[in-house]
């Protein structure tokens, strides 16, 4: 049974609130802090893949600090073990059974730093918790804590001693972004802002809690997707699964991640219903990531990107208002 939201505060207070506070840890970057924001109230999971040095362990921080929830960063390393990710079962003589120790996995906010610099055995202990919020160690079934927000980086620069994510694992990520450099007003507000009297995640107030996160989670799920709209995801989707340049197109997974963030996306703006405008506007960073381009493509040089771009340009927006 979920708790009720607070009356006296609206969704779209909350969010703004929290994205005020994110802001001034991460400057200059307020696209990032609403994508990080919707993937945390749409239940998903955050895949950043930037060059190191701008902020993603900060935002990382932030997040659990705004929402009172548990944080915890594990370094992803090719000796990394799956039972580091997901916890152990050791035997405690003095009970005479075997006891459960959590891994780094059980917390509101993790961050899996360097993701892909784990093999792909230990990149694998992800996925049940990832999708199924629950961790299954010798045949117990234990249950993560909600909010449950996974946010994984990746270096795209440096791939010496890397294992690519597997089209699985990619396609369990709500989002992908990618923050990059301030620009220049923002980096110099950065370097004056480093001094006494500098404001760290560690300082930054709570601004809810973890039960109203989950409960608004939940009531999200009212936010009015009409007909007409499920069809235009439907074909976006669709359209991908039979373009010349693509080897593989998105799932239903990415099709449902779709309508989920844009009903976070419109109830930030104060919107109780979706538009095309909500679903366009997320369709790069929920759908890109899983597009596999076919080799014809990859020789020829084509972008992901591009290919969205034109699916997006071709298929006929609704034109009825979605209220």
């Amino acid at each position: 049974m979920q708790a009720a939201p607070r009356p006296e505060q609206s969704f779209k207070d909350l969010f703004d609130a929290l994205a005020a506070q994110l802001e001034t840890v991460l400057r200059g970057k307020r696209r990032a802090v609403h994508l990080s924001l919707v993937a945390l109230f749409s239940e998903g999971h955050l895949l950043i893949e930037d060059v190191p040095g701008v902020g993603k362990t900060s935002l990382a921080k932030a997040i659990a600090r705004s929402i009172g929830g548990s944080w915890r960063r594990v370094q992803f390393t090719p000796d990394l073990l799956p039972s580091d990710v997901t916890g152990v079962s050791v035997w405690d003589r003095t009970r005479g059974d075997f006891e459960f120790r959590p891994g780094g996995v059980f917390a509101n906010v993790v961050l899996a730093d360097e993701i892909n610099r784990a093999s792909p055995k230990t990149q694998s202990a992800l996925l049940e918790a990832m999708e199924e919020r629950q961790v299954t160690v010798d045949t117990q079934t234990y249950k993560l804590p909600r909010p449950f927000l996974v946010i994984a980086t990746q270096n795209p620069v440096e791939l010496e001693g890397t294992y690519p994510l597997p089209e699985a694992q990619l396609d369990r990520f709500l989002l992908r972004l990618r923050i990059g450099y301030p620009d220049r007003d923002a980096e110099i507000a950065i370097l004056d802002t480093q001094g006494v009297d500098a404001i760290t995640a560690e300082e930054l107030d709570q601004v809810t809690n973890p039960e109203t996160v989950a409960a608004w989670i939940h009531e999200l799920g009212r936010v009015h997707v009409a007909t007409e709209l499920q069809g235009y995801i439907v074909d976006l989707v669709e359209a991908t699964r039979h373009h010349r340049d693509l080897m593989l197109g998105v799932s239903p997974r990415g099709a449902l991640a779709l309508q989920r963030a844009s009903r976070a996306l419109a109830a930030s703006v104060g919107r109780s219903y979706v538009v095309p405008d909500d679903v366009k506007a997320l369709a790069p960073a929920v759908l890109e990531h899983r597009l596999v381009l076919s080799s014809e493509a990859m020789m020829r040089g084509v972008d992901p990107g591009d290919v969205l771009t034109s699916i997006l340009d071709a298929v006929p927006v609704p034109t009825n208002r979605a209220g």
